[in-house]
């Protein structure tokens, strides 16, 4: 390959099957090049950072090494396969807020109403639609470095809880609004005799 590849990778991704049958989603984020000065000359190897996913609540984030670009790929995706961890979500958004920081880099990601779809970046878009996020409002701060980014992203999506999860573990039950704190509806002639 003349040159290599610097920056942000191809847009590469795909459907397969996992080693269950689920159906997964790969996505290649980013492809690095780096090199090393031999006698003979110079010496180039790759890193390959892939997202896998089913989009249904289970994603994992994988780093490829290699010298040739398809193998580090390949690694990638094998790391991600071998990562993938189930993310808690309400529907087709996150529960609640969450700021997640990971060396430099520092995501926000806050629920969304239903049909705002995923507003995000480059870098934080795959790790979100790969775990079947539909719905959600991110902002990245702080290092704009692909792989720190992608993990903050990742590590947010691991401290989310379901309110469920959350009772259980405190032992609490908590049930619906007492019903001294709903409104009474008051009757037509009622109201015409207050007035």
């Amino acid at each position: 390959m003349r040159g290599g590849r610097r920056g942000r990778g191809p847009n590469a991704g795909g459907d397969s099957t996992g080693p269950s049958g689920e159906e997964l989603t790969e996505k290649v984020m980013y492809i690095n090049r780096s090199s090393k000065v031999v006698k003979g000359g110079r010496r180039f190897s790759f890193s390959a950072l892939v997202v896998v996913g089913d989009r249904k609540g289970r994603v994992g984030l994988g780093l490829g090494k290699a010298g040739e670009v398809a193998e580090a790929i390949r690694k990638g995706n094998e790391n991600a396969r071998n990562g993938m961890t189930g993310v808690a979500l309400v529907d087709a958004t996150i529960p609640h807020e969450v700021l997640s920081v990971y060396d430099g880099a520092r995501v926000l990601l806050r629920p969304a109403s239903p049909g705002t779809g995923v507003i995000a970046g480059k870098t934080v878009r795959p790790v979100l639609e790969a775990a079947g996020v539909r719905d959600v409002l991110s902002k990245s701060l702080g290092s704009k470095n692909a792989a720190n980014v992608a993990k903050a992203t990742l590590q947010a999506l691991h401290q989310l809880r379901r309110r469920e999860a959350i009772q259980r573990l405190r032992g609490i039950k908590i049930q619906g609004r007492p019903e001294a704190l709903t409104p009474t509806p008051v009757e037509p002639s009622a109201q015409a005799a207050v007035d």
